[in-house]
């Protein structure tokens, strides 16, 4: 350790901050924390993910080399992992941090280096809708490397946790989830006005338009409806272009009250979140989405699918809804919309939000499994 600091390498993000993705939000989060606890935190970003003018060698004391990725959707990930694990094994980190299942599949090359290796796993992306045979294969393979040869494995959700004790039969996984911070609301401002949206007004959701966010099922169910009074606002977009993506766009061509913003971050985002009338996640898949947990700690209705990671979030019975079923999430809509929030369950869910998913606590603990693995 340098000046008894851990040095921690980090690889399988795309980077931050203002990158859009679950993995790059938890980390953008984490690892400035770390920093403060007393680690020296070295991020591998992918290049072209972040503009030249926002490149920076250091952002809250978090230091970045930032290394050219070729773009492809199903190598991306891997290819620039295996590169990065050669950049970290030169300068001899203490610990090699992996995030995700697909940048794990070179967890043993790790270990060939002598280097003590960390995965956080995230979920099982090979079950994601966008990816073919050979794509799950190796993210499963990835999930097997990062699992067998990994020092420790952090898992953000308890099912996932489950999920791998009983398959590998490995029993020191450390359950870490994602967090999220409370912040002040964002009055209505030039968002609102460039979009010409009326506070509460708009039903929200933010996230990648891949096939297994369900975003085509919110669309369908929202134009069901019989003349709502309120506009759809899907914020985001994807880093490859496919037929989801596509389909989404072709919709709000054709329907006016769709308002596509496109990747939003910072004030512009917060200010979409602090004046929605309700949030909606209809995924297929999640590991514990971080879009749900910032849509809450802005006190908004949500409404979710019912798949495993969303109900790890404890919510009342009438905020989820039958994952791919249409009919019942535009009825859900039509009344959740309507019925709004209690001022005892937005106490509720941020007495919740603090209490489990407070990113103080998480950098603790990330740093304790640290400490016990150089150890």
């Amino acid at each position: 350790m340098s000046d008894n600091k851990i040095k921690i390498f980090v690889l399988g993000l795309r980077g931050f901050p203002d990158v859009p993705g679950g993995v790059e939000t938890h980390c953008e989060q984490l690892y400035p924390r770390l920093v403060k606890l007393g680690c020296e935190v070295t991020v591998i970003t992918r290049a072209q993910y972040i503009s030249r003018e926002r490149r920076c060698a250091e952002w809250k004391g978090v230091k970045f080399i930032h290394l050219f990725a070729w773009k492809n959707q199903y190598l991306e990930a891997i290819t620039h992992t295996f590169c990065g694990l050669f950049i970290a094994a030169f300068h001899r980190p203490d610990i090699v941090h992996f995030h995700a299942i697909g940048p794990s599949v070179v967890a043993p090359m790790a270990k060939i280096f002598d280097l003590r290796v960390v995965v956080t796993n995230h979920g099982p992306d090979y079950l994601r809708q966008k990816w073919g045979k050979l794509s799950r294969f190796m993210l499963s393979l990835g999930e097997t490397m990062g699992t067998r040869f990994a020092d420790r494995v952090i898992v953000i959700s308890s099912g996932i946790k489950e999920m791998l004790e009983k398959n590998y039969g490995r029993k020191d996984l450390q359950l870490i989830p994602n967090g999220v911070v409370i912040t002040e609301l964002v009055p209505p401002g030039e968002v609102l006005r460039q979009f010409g949206l009326q506070p509460g007004k708009y039903v929200f959701s933010a996230c990648r338009f891949v096939p297994e966010k369900g975003l085509v099922d919110l669309i369908a169910a929202y134009q069901r409806l019989d003349n709502p009074e309120f506009n759809l606002v899907l914020a985001g977009d994807t880093d490859h272009e496919n037929d989801t993506s596509r389909d989404i766009k072709a919709a709000a061509s054709r329907d006016e009250r769709i308002v596509l913003p496109g990747f939003l971050s910072g004030q512009s985002l917060r200010e979409l979140f602090s004046n929605a009338g309700l949030f909606v996640l209809p995924s297929y898949h999640e590991g514990l989405p971080i879009a749900l947990l910032e849509a809450m700690s802005y006190q908004l209705p949500v409404l979710v699918s019912d798949i495993a990671p969303n109900k790890e979030v404890t919510l009342p019975k009438d905020r989820y809804f039958p994952v791919g079923d249409i009919g019942r999430l535009s009825e859900r809509i039509d009344k959740l919309f309507a019925k709004g929030i209690s001022e005892e369950e937005k106490m509720a869910q941020k007495e919740m939000l603090s209490r489990d998913y407070n990113w103080e606590r998480i950098a603790e603990s990330t740093y304790k499994l640290y400490k016990e693995v150089l150890a």
